[in-house]
C-alpha cells in the first residue's frame, strides 16, 4: 500500500510538473539559471515569488528613487516611458508574467494553435493563454512588438478576466481596445502604447514566461514591476527588498529634511551630506513622532548612510 501511494504521488507530481512546463516555452531549469541571483521562494514553474508584503510596500515608493537604486547597482535598462493608461491614479505593481508576441506566420501559428488546443487543452486566441497562468499579485506583461491597429491584445472581456484572476492590471507593448468599458472596472489599470477599435490579428504568442523586451527594458518572469504616471520600472526579484527599503528611507529622509530646512534647524547641505550622530538621532526622534512613516533603528540608519549613493 505504501508503495502504491508513493507511486501515485509521483505520478501526480509528474503530471503537475508537465502542466507547468506546458504553460511556458522556457524550461524550468533555464528560468532558474537566468534568475539564479534570487534565493527565495519560487512558483512551481520556477518563477521567483516576491513576497506579498513587498508588493504592498512597493506601491508607496517613488519610481525615481527606485530607479536610482537600480542604476547604482548597474541596472540601467529597467525603465520604459511613453504610455497611455486607463486611470493614472491606480498603480500597477506586482510579479511579472511575461508574454512575447510576434507577427503571425501561417505554418508557425498553425503548429502553435494545434499544440495549445490539442495537447494543452487551451481555448481561444493565444492572447488569452497567459491569463490562464495568472495568480493574485501577478501582472501580465506582453511584448506585442508595438503593434496598435490589429495589435489589440485585450478588450473588455479579457480585462475583466485578468483583473478577476490577478487583482492587477497589465502592461502591453502594443494596443488594447474597449477603453470606455475597461474604465468601468474599478481598481483596474492598463499601460498600453495606444487604444484602437480593431480586433487582434496577424499576431501569435511565441513565448510565455520567457525573457522579453519592453522598449529599452529587459524583463524577466518574476520581476517586480512598478507602473505609475512616470512610466514602468522592472526590478529584478533579487533586488526587490533592497530597492524598496532604500526608496522608503529616501522618502523618510526627504520629508524629515524638508521640515528641518523649513524650520531652520539644519541647512540643505547638512541634510544632503553624510549625517553625524546628532542629526541621525534627531531623525530617529522625528520618525518616532511620525509612525505612519514606519520605524528604523540607529543601526538601520547607519547602514543606509554608509552606502549612500542616492
Amino acid at each position: 500500500m505504501k508503495f502504491r501511494f508513493s507511486l501515485l504521488f509521483s505520478l501526480i507530481a509528474g503530471l503537475c510538473y508537465c502542466h507547468f512546463l506546458s504553460a511556458q516555452t522556457i524550461p524550468k531549469d533555464e528560468l532558474i539559471f537566468l534568475t539564479s541571483a534570487w534565493k527565495g521562494e519560487r512558483f512551481p514553474d520556477g518563477r521567483p515569488k516576491v513576497a506579498d508584503d513587498l508588493l504592498e510596500r512597493a506601491k508607496k515608493i517613488g519610481i525615481a528613487d527606485a530607479w536610482t537604486v537600480l542604476k547604482n547597482e548597474g541596472y540601467t535598462n529597467q525603465f520604459e516611458g511613453n504610455w497611455k493608461t486607463v486611470n493614472d491614479e491606480v498603480p500597477v505593481v506586482g510579479r511579472v508574467v511575461t508574454a512575447m508576441f510576434m507577427p503571425s506566420r501561417p505554418d508557425v501559428e498553425k503548429n502553435i494553435m494545434e499544440r495549445g488546443t490539442k495537447s494543452q487543452g487551451r481555448k481561444g486566441a493565444t492572447n488569452s493563454w497567459p491569463i490562464d497562468v495568472l495568480s493574485k499579485g501577478d501582472v501580465y506583461v506582453a511584448d506585442g512588438f508595438g503593434k496598435i491597429g490589429g495589435g489589440t491584445l485585450m478588450g473588455a472581456t479579457l480585462a475583466n478576466s485578468i483583473f478577476s484572476k490577478s487583482g492587477n492590471g497589465v502592461i502591453f507593448n502594443g494596443g488594447a481596445r474597449d477603453l470606455e468599458e475597461i474604465q468601468t472596472i474599478k481598481g483596474f489599470n492598463a499601460f498600453v502604447r495606444d487604444w484602437h477599435p480593431s480586433f487582434l490579428e496577424e499576431s501569435v504568442l511565441m513565448g510565455l514566461n520567457t525573457p522579453i523586451r519592453i522598449g529599452n527594458a529587459m524583463v524577466m518572469p518574476g520581476d517586480l514591476v512598478i507602473a505609475k504616471r512616470e512610466g514602468v520600472l522592472f526590478i529584478p526579484a533579487h533586488l526587490a527588498d533592497q530597492v524598496i527599503s532604500t526608496a522608503e528611507f529616501v522618502t523618510r529622509k526627504d520629508k524629515f529634511g524638508f521640515e528641518m530646512v523649513k524650520s531652520g534647524r539644519y541647512t540643505p547641505g547638512q541634510i544632503d551630506s553624510q549625517w553625524n550622530d546628532a542629526l541621525k538621532n534627531d531623525f530617529l526622534k522625528w520618525l518616532g513622532s511620525h509612525p505612519e512613516m514606519g520605524s528604523m533603528t540607529k543601526a538601520d540608519v547607519d547602514k543606509m548612510m554608509s552606502k549612500r549613493t542616492w
